[in-house]
């Protein structure tokens, strides 16, 4: 699924329009229909306050109030008396609206001496995705005079005061507990300075031309089912364990061999063929233990200068590693010795991050799974996670890498400096162990002949769902990174169903 600028967005309101046959007010009318209908069958409530402003987000809020009224919702509808300045489709919905003698329409303004109940739920239809700038001062005594209120929340399109493309310069902000977007995810909601005042981000599809977001282009995607659907390749009926590739990870220390055998669990789990761990003796037992599954071999006390190589193998490296000097010597030595895909995680990066010279010994088209500190680490600070993002595309070009950058809506960014965002998963994830499984997941496609960039996007997108899926089991609270691999099976049997329910071509 493609993410667009607020000014391609417009642009396909503009082109459906042409090229549609449906005006400008009919589309406002599915969109407020689909709206209406949301909130008809997901939110308990008889009453709403629907504010509104003058421009094409108030007028969905206008024909929103409209079809919940007719639905036998008790409705009040807030404007701004002060300015009687609307666009067309606006004026048009709001003179609809003040034919129906059951809605009152207040000022703003009186919102602050009106009786609020607690069954009540409050919509923001102010000021939609187009929105850059900052709110006048009149704005953001309503908004934060609406934010005080404890109460459902849910904004049309984008909570008023974000902008869709990143950091606003509005002191303030509407904060939802749900969003209707309206056909397309919004790069603000999948950061953590905007995405805070979003809730949970509902896409409706309002009915925008097929042919303009097919032939609109764009860097930055969601990764959708479908794009999961694609690249995922099931099981051959005539093959053996060497079909499936042959995963070596180098993990492990003394006191954190768990992340050794949570990697070494989710690789099996993730389907390679073989799978060896590489590490220190002092953890041998308890690996042979806990992960049968896989071979071990021998590294001595401490990762040294007997770091194994071999042609043919794919390596996942940096899980619970350690930084001891020797550990130092013997990786970075190693990194001169392979000219392919490796996965780089943890202590592996940390290393890396020493010294900026030893990014440029890091094979092409390897994938880094860094979370934001890890990141920081490499490539320096940044102001906010936008910030980091470019310096992410900028790096990746650079030294033609694929960086996983680790978030609650993880981003994969390729050399290309194309991005793709995750969002499967949730906050029960964050949690020890969790990229140590990640490592093992994408070290396994990779073995299996997915390209870096289908292993990077399959790989977020199962350690995502596994995720939701041991959430439904755990709960998040008590989520733990052991139970990632466990619900492997279960998002691998949804996901193969869903396959072959794809239409075959004859």
């Amino acid at each position: 699924m493609k993410i667009f600028t607020a000014e391609q967005i417009r642009a396909g309101d503009q082109w459906t329009v042409q090229h549609e046959q449906v005006s400008s007010l009919m589309l406002m009318e599915k969109a407020a229909g689909r709206c209406a209908d949301w909130f008809a069958s997901k939110i308990k409530s008889e009453r709403f306050w629907i504010f509104c402003g003058n421009g094409n987000n108030g007028g969905d809020g206008f024909a929103i109030a409209r079809m919940l009224y007719r639905k036998g919702f008790d409705i009040d509808v807030f404007i701004d008396f002060k300015n009687p300045e609307y666009s067309e489709d606006a004026r048009i919905n709001l003179q609809k609206l003040k034919e129906i003698s059951g809605v009152d329409i207040h000022d703003f303004r009186q919102v602050s001496e009106m009786k609020f109940k607690q069954d009540t739920t409050i919509v923001d239809a102010i000021f939609g995705s187009g929105f850059h700038g900052s709110l006048s001062l009149d704005y953001q005594k309503l908004i934060a005079f609406l934010n005080s209120i404890q109460a459902n929340k849910v904004s049309i399109d984008i909570p008023t005061g974000l902008s869709a493309d990143g950091l606003s310069d509005s002191e303030s902000v509407f904060i939802a507990d749900h969003t209707l977007s309206l056909q397309f995810w919004k790069k603000s909601f999948l950061h953590p300075e905007t995405g805070n005042f979003c809730g949970k981000v509902h896409i409706l599809d309002i009915g925008l031309s097929p042919e303009f977001i097919q032939k609109t282009d764009t860097s930055q995607y969601i990764i959708s089912d479908s794009t999961v659907q694609k690249i995922y390749r099931p099981r051959e009926q005539f093959s053996h364990k060497g079909t499936y590739g042959k995963v070596h990870l180098i993990a492990g220390s003394y006191g954190k061999i768990g992340a050794a055998i949570l990697a070494a669990r989710a690789a099996v789990r993730t389907g390679a063929g073989l799978v060896t761990v590489q590490a220190p003796e002092c953890g041998f037992s308890i690996l042979q233990t806990a992960c049968p599954e896989a071979m071990m071999l021998s590294t001595g006390n401490i990762f040294s200068e007997n770091l194994h190589y071999e042609e043919g193998i794919t390596y996942g490296i940096g899980p619970g590693l350690g930084t001891e000097s020797e550990t130092q010597n013997a990786f970075l030595e190693f990194l001169k010795k392979i000219n392919k895909p490796i996965v780089l995680d943890a202590d592996a990066l940390n290393i890396i991050a020493l010294d900026n010279a030893h990014l440029e010994l890091i094979p092409k088209n390897s994938l880094l799974t860094p979370h934001p500190k890890e990141f920081e680490r490499l490539f320096g600070t940044s102001a906010n996670s936008f910030k980091r993002l470019e310096i992410a595309k900028e790096n990746a070009e650079k030294f033609g890498i694929f960086i996983v950058l680790k978030d609650r809506y993880t981003q994969i960014i390729t050399p290309k400096k194309t991005v793709y965002y995750n969002i499967t998963g949730n906050p029960g994830m964050a949690t020890g162990g969790s990229g140590d499984v990640l490592t093992g997941i994408i070290t396994a496609l990779l073995a299996q002949k997915y390209s870096s960039e289908e292993a990077a996007i399959l790989g977020v997108w199962l350690h995502g769902k596994a995720g939701d899926d041991a959430a439904k089991m755990n709960s998040e609270e008590a989520l733990i990174a052991g139970d990632l691999p466990e619900s492997l099976g279960r998002v691998f049997n949804e996901l193969k169903n869903s396959h072959y329910k794809k239409p075959q071509n004859n």
